[in-house]
Formats: structure tokens, sequence, C-alpha cells
């Protein structure tokens, strides 16, 4: 919510729902769950990535997704991307409102409007390209020779395209 100062005091700004991002998540998240939080806070409660940073909170971003703030959750420097998809927020909602359902929705939407961070992009292409997060190089392969492993394995990438592409 945006303030400003009016007559030296701060204001905040009155903020319209946005429905229409309420009903797009809807969708993405294959379900209108998130429009039952009641913002108990029992999915912070024992969220690690809220005790590791106290600036993630998923109470927060579900408040974000029912006020309809979509331009603060789908951009690349999101607090969205510091969730570790524990599920652990689902697991501890009354509601059955599944937090992580709905964070995973905002990562997707970030994805496919191109507002993912960089570093999600270069994850992806790597696995499109190889089925694994990070590029396996001849030293890759010599070092896991020393150290006595199998060489890497081989992933259907093809068909991995197949299920990304919704063949």
């Amino acid at each position: 919510m945006v303030l400003h100062v009016d007559n030296g005091m701060e204001v905040q700004e009155k903020h319209k729902i946005d429905f229409d991002f309420r009903e797009k998540l809807d969708v993405i998240a294959d379900g209108f769950r998130h429009n039952y939080c009641y913002q108990c806070g029992a999915c912070v409660a024992d969220c690690p990535s809220h005790n590791y940073s106290e600036s993630f909170n998923p109470r927060l971003i579900m408040l974000k997704t029912l006020l309809g703030f979509e331009d603060e959750l789908v951009q690349p420097d999101s607090e969205i991307w510091n969730c570790t998809n524990c599920y652990t927020c689902s697991e501890r909602c009354p509601q059955d409102v599944r937090p992580v359902d709905i964070i995973i929705a905002l990562k997707n939407l970030c994805v496919k409007t191109g507002k993912a961070p960089d570093s999600i992009q270069k994850i992806s292409q790597a696995v499109m390209e190889s089925g694994i997060t990070t590029k396996a190089t001849s030293v890759t392969e010599r070092r896991r020779q020393e150290l006595g492993l199998n060489p890497m394995k081989t992933y259907p990438v093809e068909d991995l395209k197949k299920i990304v592409e919704g063949e």
C-alpha cells in the first residue's frame, strides 16, 4: 500500500481489491482456496523461511493475494522467491488454504510473464537442456571419476520437453 504525507502525517492510500487478480489465481492455483484465508498466522509459525528471514511471511503474501497486489507479488525481487516449497504452511493451515500452492502459482505467473529472477531462468534452461539444474562439464566428470563415482546419468530431456510444452 502506498503511503503519502498529508500535512506532516503519513496517510495510507485506499486500495481497491483487484478481483481480476484473485480470479486469475483461482485458475492458476486450480481453485479458490486462497479466498478462505482468514489471516490466523498458522502458516508463519513453523515456516523455515520465516525462521531464517523475518521479511518472509506467508501470511502477508496471502493477504496481498486477497487484496490483489499483483504488482508487488509478480516480479523478480518478490518475497515469494524465498519460499522453499516445504509445504509446512499447508500442513498447518486450519482452512486447508494451501499457501504454498498459491506461492507456486505466483512463481509460475512470474515465469509466464517473464518476471522471474535471472537465476531461475538459467536453472530452468539448464533443466530443459540436460535434465539437471547444473551444467556438467568435463571437469565434473573427471572429478567424479577421481572420487570413484559413477558417471553422470543422462535424462530423457525430450520427454521432459513434451511434458512442459503440454504435448
